[in-house]
Parts: structure tokens; sequence; C-alpha cells
């Protein structure tokens, strides 16, 4: 008989970033070092457990217009079909077109962090994304309808009790338009998922949040299809101005 156990493995995954989150809380004292960490443990989670089509990072998105997002924590995007990612000084820029979700990840969630994660959200799902005919051996596909970009929070306790509770409910229902959050996760508790049939949040409560979330994740990511044919030339004409 198999000495491996299905329940151990799942419940591993969730102990080693609860535990990582809780040992960036305990030794670093200064925020910004604090966030930076923070949001190491879960790009490091999703560049692991996500299927190798898509890649994690802390990055900016621009469109072809010429437009920028603000900073995002934690970029999903697709890396079989995205023609070119840039990156200079360590900073990644992501073309709009090649995004998947983008999460802010905090240390504590509150009604602040709440809005600014929605903002953060917002600027990205604003900018325009292309979408080209798709060639094939019989003539052409029509262009592919834009994915539905999903937005979220990342973090490690909540300063609301209950943590996942009619406060958080409120904050997160305060924006439900560009800045709308779909998923998210507070690793010491739990995780929420938006239910676009019903227009209200879940929230579960249980006793491994991190794999429980890592699961929703990957589930919404394959209803979201393939990232679109996107219009290079549209960002090449940026060479001549």
């Amino acid at each position: 008989m198999s000495q491996w156990s299905l329940s151990q493995l799942l419940s591993s995954l969730h102990d080693d970033i609860q535990q990582r989150l809780s040992v960036v809380r305990k030794s670093f004292a200064h925020p910004g070092t604090k966030g930076d960490a923070s949001e190491n443990v879960w790009i490091s989670m999703l560049d692991t457990y996500l299927p190798k089509r898509y890649q994690a990072a802390k990055a900016h998105v621009v469109d072809s217009l010429g437009n920028f997002s603000q900073q995002i924590d934690v970029v999903v995007f697709d890396r079989q079909y995205s023609p070119f990612i840039f990156t200079y000084e360590n900073e990644t820029i992501i073309p709009a077109e090649s995004v998947y979700a983008v999460f802010e990840a905090k240390q504590t969630a509150d009604a602040a962090l709440v809005a600014y994660a929605q903002e953060k959200v917002a600027s990205v799902r604003r900018l325009h994304r292309t979408s080209l005919p798709i060639p094939h051996a019989g003539g052409t596909y029509p262009a592919k309808p834009l994915i539905p970009i999903l937005g979220g929070l990342l973090t490690f306790e909540s300063e609301w009790s209950p943590a996942l509770g009619p406060s958080m409910d409120k904050a997160l229902k305060a924006e439900m338009a560009d800045g709308r959050l779909d998923v998210g996760c507070v690793a010491a508790h739990g995780h929420f998922f938006h239910d676009p049939a019903s227009g209200n949040y879940s929230y579960i409560n249980e006793n491994k949040p991190a794999t429980a979330f890592l699961f929703k994740l990957i589930a919404q990511l394959q209803f979201s299809g393939t990232v679109p044919m996107i219009d290079v030339e549209a960002y090449g004409e940026w060479l001549t101005k």
C-alpha cells in the first residue's frame, strides 16, 4: 500500500505558505521590506503550482495606446503566447492583452487595503486591449473576445473579527465595477470569491486556505480560456513616435 497521503500533501502546501508569511510578519519591521517579502511568498507559490502557461510577477501593465497601470503586486500573465515582456532595471512591464489576473498582496486586510486593491485592479481593467483575427489552414477565425481579468487580494491576517464577515463584505461590495475583487485569500483564516450569477460573495473559513484559494484560482483561470491574439504592430507604432 502506498505511503503517500494526498491529504497530507495538500495540507503541507498551505502550511508552507502560512509559515513563510508568519515569518515575514515577525522578522521584518520595515513596512516596505515586509510588503516585498509577502509579495514574493505569493508569487513563488503561484509560479510553482499554476500550470506552466501562466507566470506570476510584480509588474506594471501597459496598453498599445501607451497607458500604464499602477504597479501591481502580483500579475498572473500568459507566458506561452505573449510575444514580449519588458524588463528594465528590475522593473517588469507586461502588455495588457497577456494578463489573466492581478492581486494586491499585503500582510493584513482592512477597509483601506480593500479600497486600495480595488483601485489597483481598476487601473489594469481600464487599459485598452487588442484582439486580432486568427489565421488557420482553412481561413480565419474571428477575433477572440477579450477574457475577463480577475482581480483579487492576498493577505496573511485580517483586522476584522470575524476575519471574513460582514465588514469585509461591505468593503468588497463598495466597488463592483472596474475595481471588483473576484477572489482572495486570508491565509490564516480562509478564502473568498465572487459569484457573478448572484452578485454576492462567498466566504469559506477552513484549515488550509492557501491550498483552497489556489484550487479556486486554477478553476477560474480554466474558465477564462486563452488570452487573445495581440496586435503587435499597434505597439510597434510607438517606435516612430
